[in-house]
């Protein structure tokens, strides 16, 4: 099993959400994070002061997956959030070494 974090841009969440859920992948949790990155972050005017903005505002989709369908969950996040510019952000994949379902007990894929 993996755990995939993807960190995207605000406004492509729904296009991920419903990309992933069209491709059977049900279970996921949305967190809000700034961060930067190439961005270096932006500049703001505020009541006629201009100001800068390190952090970008962005999104953390974080889904557990079985091993054989990682590419697919992989290539429809790159799909539904590339816009082609710097921000696009990142995708992470990490090792799970367990999954347990609180409410039955059940572990592993069973779990998912």
């Amino acid at each position: 099993m993996k755990k995939v974090e993807a960190i995207v841009r605000h406004y492509k969440l729904e296009d991920v959400k419903n990309a992933l859920s069209q491709a059977g992948i049900a279970g996921m949790t949305i967190t809000e994070v700034r961060g930067f990155g190439r961005q270096k972050g932006h500049t703001e005017m505020y009541r006629g002061t201009e100001y800068t903005v390190d952090f970008v505002p962005k999104v953390k989709i974080e889904i557990a997956i079985d091993d054989d369908r990682l590419q697919m969950a992989i290539d429809t996040i790159l799909r539904a959030a590339q816009t082609g510019q710097i921000g696009d952000g990142k995708i992470f994949v990490s090792e799970l070494a367990e999954t347990i379902r609180i409410r039955t007990g059940e572990t592993g894929g069973e779990a998912l």
